[in-house]
């Protein structure tokens, strides 16, 4: 059973706030909303992927990149990509804010993502401790090795996550070191 707590921030084009819906509501009715993604590398550039827990929402089983979340109403972006890769990887650490970036996509199971996506970016150079109602597997890959797996198995990564390589590969390979 899906529940509906969780509410999302609904957006316009210039990522202003036009209102909130029910998570689940606004991924059925495919509303444009307020996203977070972070990306982790560690001190040889490779970035720690997560392998989304089967029993997600949607698009379980496929590989990401290091966490995603929506903020909580009221909630400042950079707080909420803290707080989520705290949640989901056990990881904290500072972040850094890269860019803003839009896409939209069909999701499965009746789902649509349309989302302003607030971009960070970390360096961390431990193990990470995942949540396992959240992340199923991780692996450190490089971005040559990352490259290539996608190229060659597309459909076993998240369409956002192949956006970000596709449009924004370096921005999302450089970062700040973690104490």
């Amino acid at each position: 059973m899906i529940d509906d707590l969780e509410t999302v921030i609904l957006v316009d084009d210039e990522d202003r706030q036009v209102g909130a819906l029910g998570k689940i509501e606004a991924h059925r009715l495919g509303l444009r909303h307020r996203a977070i993604s972070v990306c982790v590398t560690n001190e040889r550039g490779e970035m720690l992927l997560q392998r989304r827990a089967l029993s997600k929402y949607h698009s379980g089983g496929l590989w990401t990149n290091t966490c995603c979340t929506h903020p909580r109403v009221g909630e400042d972006v950079a707080d909420a990509a803290a707080r989520r890769l705290n949640e989901e990887l056990g990881v904290a650490c500072d972040l850094r804010f890269l860019r803003v970036t839009h896409y939209r996509a069909d999701v499965g199971g009746g789902f649509v993502e349309d989302e302003v996506v607030h971009i960070f970016h970390a360096r961390f150079d431990g193990e990470p401790r995942p949540d396992p109602a959240e992340v199923m597997d991780y692996a450190w890959l490089s971005r040559a090795e990352l490259e290539t797996d996608v190229a060659m198995r597309p459909q076993a990564y998240t369409y956002w996550f192949r956006h970000y390589l596709e449009h924004h590969p370096d921005e999302i390979f450089q970062g700040v070191a973690c104490p």
